[in-house]
């Protein structure tokens, strides 16, 4: 994926920008992952108008 290669990093989920009100899906999904112990962030993707959670590109992948 283009951002991936760009950031550093490898989009774990996407989700729309134009959710409900009061609705952050990226926010809870992030979270989600971060209790699991995984480093995840959610970053704004302009050009698809989503947001996508992400986790920095280790050595091993």
């Amino acid at each position: 994926m283009e951002v991936s290669a760009a950031m550093g990093a490898k989009v774990l989920d996407r989700f729309p920008a134009g959710g409900p009100r009061g609705s952050w899906p990226a926010e809870e999904y992030a979270a989600q992952r971060r209790a699991a112990g995984v480093p995840a962030t959610v970053v704004m993707d302009l050009k698809s108008d989503a947001f996508l959670v992400v986790v920095p590109v280790g050595d091993d992948d």
